[in-house]
């Protein structure tokens, strides 16, 4: 069950988040000279073919929730592209001469309005590329724009404001070590075994600030899928949290701090195995990301908790009760499905309790986002956007035979219960690693709904 009165103060606490970002003092011109660098610096071969290959199809339109949502041509995918394609074809690209004279530099204000294209409507979430006819991989092009836009101090506020917490203190809202001992303590006092600062330990968990505020009951089921499943794991007081808002914030050496945190721990426990928690973008900024920023391959594996329970359940060792007869949508995060090939696993372990699934016409890798991701449920101006991304999931619950939704990120789970408050949805929004503890064998419970 969800801490309600946590829940109040985190919408109070994002409210006023943009008044924690630190003021950035930069000329017009070094904003845009800046952003430019980075646009030039990220313009490898691929990107440069994505840039040169789209031939105004409006394919991507259509596979857009914020798209569909809006008779406005700014929202469609392929244009938040734009400015990389005009520094592409007047600085480096082989007709560069030719298009020099025709293509008007960028400035500041280009800057300052495809922020809000970059940020508030678009959640990276993929799904246009899956349409393309061209292949063209329309996430990673805004993924530059928002390095481009950090680098010149144009990422949001909000964002800003936990990046650079991160970045200082390496905390997530201020959640430091002694939050997470709390929590700890808490679920301890549920007659659960908790590991805590083992020094050797062949899983790392990880947590996110989510379950140690607000959702420590997925941090509980956690706790009990790894136990009922045998695994030597523990938590780490100095690698603990996997949020990576340098990731979501465009800033490089942010996201590389993060990540270098959490991989030291693993290193230092002698880790065979780092378990993400219920977070869509931590499973590929770590997975993927970390590697590349670490320099070289990680020694051990990354599974998302979804992914491994569906591995446990698959090879025996997870023993689920199987009885509980209900009706589920599974809601695939856009990073965890489309982005990481974790379908089939969550799904077999609902399965496996005895549930029904049934899956809307768009599903796994065509899944509808739920607007929230990539950081985007903390912008406050992108409320009403997300509003409008969040009708296109209720409906597709609600034309469905579906009691409940289940999910596998935190950040999906906030904008589907912030959507059901606002709408009087009364739908019940369910986490996953939850769902799948209270159907152990040894737990009696059944779950209730957030």
């Amino acid at each position: 069950m969800m801490n309600r009165e946590m829940y109040a103060q985190f919408g109070n606490a994002i409210a006023h988040l943009a008044e924690q970002a630190p003021k950035v003092e930069m000329s017009d011109a070094e904003r845009v000279n800046r952003a430019k660098t980075v646009m030039l610096e990220k313009m490898d071969r691929n990107l440069a073919v994505d840039l040169e290959s789209c031939v105004r199809c409006g394919y991507c339109a259509d596979a857009c929730q914020f798209s569909v949502q809006n008779d406005d041509p700014d929202l469609i995918p392929t244009h938040k592209l734009d400015l990389l394609r005009r520094v592409w074809r007047r600085e480096v690209a082989p007709l560069s001469w030719l298009w020099k004279p025709f293509t008007r530099d960028v400035n500041v204000d280009d800057l300052r309005e495809w922020q809000a294209l970059c940020f508030d409507s678009c959640t990276e979430c993929g799904r246009c590329s899956m349409v393309c006819p061209m292949g063209i991989n329309i996430a990673r092009g805004v993924n530059v724009m928002r390095e481009a836009l950090a680098a010149a101090g144009l990422a949001p506020d909000e964002l800003r404001a936990v990046q650079s917490e991160q970045d200082a203190r390496g905390t997530v809202f201020g959640a430091d070590a002694s939050h997470l001992a709390q929590a700890v303590e808490v679920v301890r006092g549920r007659g659960v075994t908790v590991h805590l600062d083992k020094p050797k330990a062949k899983v790392l968990m990880l947590t996110t600030v989510l379950d140690i505020l607000l959702f420590q009951d997925a941090l509980e089921a956690t706790a009990r899928v790894l136990n009922a499943a045998g695994l030597d794991w523990t938590l780490r007081s100095n690698g603990y949290e996997a949020a990576n808002f340098g990731l979501l914030s465009g800033v490089e050496e942010t996201q590389k701090k993060a990540s270098e945190a959490v991989i030291r721990q693993a290193l230092e426990v002698g880790a065979e195995m780092v378990i993400v928690p219920e977070c869509g973008h931590a499973y590929p900024a770590l997975r993927w990301e970390g590697a590349e920023v670490h320099g070289g391959p990680l020694p051990f594996r990354v599974l998302a908790i979804s992914e491994l329970i569906g591995e446990l359940v698959e090879q025996g060792k997870l023993p689920l009760r199987g009885d509980a007869h209900q009706t589920l949508m599974f809601h695939d995060a856009c990073k965890l499905g489309r982005h990481g090939g974790v379908f089939e696993q969550p799904r077999l372990a609902l399965r496996a309790t005895g549930a029904e699934l049934c899956e809307p016409r768009d599903t796994e890798e065509m899944n509808w986002c739920c607007g929230g991701g990539a950081g985007g449920f903390l912008i406050n101006r992108a409320a009403p956007l997300r509003a409008q991304a969040f009708v296109i999931k209720r409906a597709q619950v609600d034309n469905s035979d579906a009691q409940a939704i289940v999910t596998s990120c935190g950040s999906c789970r906030l904008n589907f219960l912030a959507g059901a408050e606002q709408t009087e949805w009364d739908k019940p929004v369910l986490s996953l690693v939850e769902l799948i503890a209270q159907n152990l064998v040894d737990h009696p419970s059944q779950q209730t709904p957030s």
